[in-house]
């Protein structure tokens, strides 16, 4: 059993994407709000003359997820503006963004109920909220956003294709698609016409693996903490793979190359 679960990144995304949420419902039983807010890998400025980010002292031990998410939205001004974020998660990243940035409203939508119930229940802010849907069937009217958040989320779609036309349509003109995620080598190639084919206008394209694996190796310790202190036995490799500690095959994908970590930003004209 141990050796099925540890060994289900390497089987079809629908076996996957079982697991995964799995994995999202052993984490909201084994974690609360105050313990784990992210389940994003993180970003870490490499430019020594640029300064730090500024947060809050119950911020500061995800400041590396919390900065992923900040450089995400970077060039883009929130402020005033209705945001969809796609895949929520935790809520974590909503509730940033709502109390950094001041949008008029943000929603945050996931697959998940039981997400859905825990992230209205521990991120109660003004003009925040979270509802379940489907990232490739949006429950929203078209022209209904500014901008749409999507971190670490998009590569467990069965249909990337159709996440995009239907983040297209709802967007406005003139509105965002503020993207961040993995991919291989040759998965890069076919998100770049996925994105074409949608419509989008690239407006900037950056590789971030190096800042990814920065924000890895400075995480190290609360990582691994939070897999030692509260994943079960059986579940100890998969939590740590999942956390991307170093000697695990996702931190060593990103470290060889083989896996990229890329961040868009994206206009629909």
């Amino acid at each position: 059993m141990s050796k099925i679960i540890n060994d289900f990144r390497h089987y079809p995304k629908w076996i996957k994407n079982i697991m995964n949420r799995f994995m999202h419902r052993l984490l909201l039983s084994k974690y609360d709000y105050s313990d784990l807010k992210f389940l994003n890998y993180g970003y870490e400025n490499l430019d020594s003359e640029r300064e730090d980010l500024e947060l809050e002292e119950d911020d500061e031990s995800e400041r590396y997820c919390l900065q992923l998410y900040n450089h995400t939205i970077s060039g883009v001004d929130l402020k005033g503006k209705d945001i969809l974020e796609v895949g929520s998660g935790r809520g974590g990243g909503a509730s940033f963004i709502t109390r950094y940035y001041d949008p008029n409203s943000y929603i945050g939508l996931d697959l998940s109920k039981k997400l859905i119930r825990f992230c209205n229940k521990n991120c109660n802010l003004p003009g925040l909220s979270f509802v379940y849907g489907n990232a490739e069937n949006l429950p929203f009217d078209g022209n209904s956003f500014d901008a749409i958040v999507n971190i670490e989320s998009s590569r467990d779609y069965c249909n990337v294709d159709i996440f995009l036309t239907e983040a297209y349509r709802v967007l406005r003109q003139g509105g965002f698609l503020l993207f961040a995620d993995l991919r291989t080598v040759e998965g890069k190639e076919i998100l770049k016409n996925q994105i074409n084919e949608a419509g989008f206008d690239i407006t900037e394209e950056e590789d971030i693996t190096k800042n990814t694996l920065k924000a890895l190796d400075l995480d190290y310790k609360r990582r691994y903490k939070l897999v030692d202190d509260k994943a079960p036995r059986f579940l100890e490799k998969l939590g740590k793979e999942w956390s991307g500690l170093r000697g695990t095959e996702r931190y060593e994908s990103f470290a060889e190359g083989s896996l990229i970590y890329l961040r868009y930003l994206l206009k629909k004209p």
